[in-house]
């Protein structure tokens, strides 16, 4: 009887630290953090950006997510840039089926797979509207696993290779084409 308490016990505790600690890439492991500590020796640095102009639905390229969400997915074609500092930097929109807009404006780091909210749209409910600066942007880790997954979508088939953020013109062609592959 005690083996079996014993192993029992063992088994709990190792399913509690697992949960913990799950050994995904990027999520609630500090794994990529040790190695990008010491590879650079030279501390990267971000430039100074502007905010663009609102979005127009004229510019906008869908993304697409499948049957994962409701929601509809749009980046602002006439806001993204990819920057000296290997910052790809868009603006994007996402309509639930309401019809409620979110309009954010954000940066993408692909060489150490994070994101950074720049700034919050405001509408004004005639095709245009204003920026809100987010006073709290910091650069977090791309996570995968919610259904409305766009910056995952983005980091791995628009924005990013394993170099790191690609040109502005092959950006683009990954916008109007859906991807970096054929979804066929």
């Amino acid at each position: 009887m005690r083996p079996l308490f014993t192993l029992l016990i063992t088994l709990l505790a190792l399913s509690s630290h697992a949960a913990e600690n799950p050994l995904i890439w990027g999520e609630n492991n500090n794994w990529n953090q040790f190695e990008y500590e010491f590879d650079d020796t030279t501390k990267w640095q971000e430039l100074q950006h502007q905010l663009p102009p609102y979005p127009k639905a004229e510019n906008f390229i869908p993304i697409t997510l499948g049957a994962r969400s409701s929601n509809q997915f749009f980046v602002d074609y006439a806001s993204v840039t990819a920057s000296d500092d290997g910052v790809v930097r868009y603006g994007m929109v996402i309509k639930s089926p309401s019809g409620a807009e979110t309009v954010s404006f954000e940066g993408m780091r692909c060489t150490s797979g994070e994101r950074k909210l720049y700034a919050f749209g405001r509408s004004d409910g005639k095709g245009g509207g204003e920026w809100s600066r987010n006073r709290y942007a910091k650069w977090e880790p791309i996570r995968g696993r919610s259904l409305n997954d766009f910056r995952r979508e983005l980091f791995h088939h628009y924005f990013c290779t394993v170099e790191g953020a690609v040109k502005l013109p092959a950006i683009q062609r990954n916008l109007k084409s859906g991807g970096t592959y054929s979804r066929d």
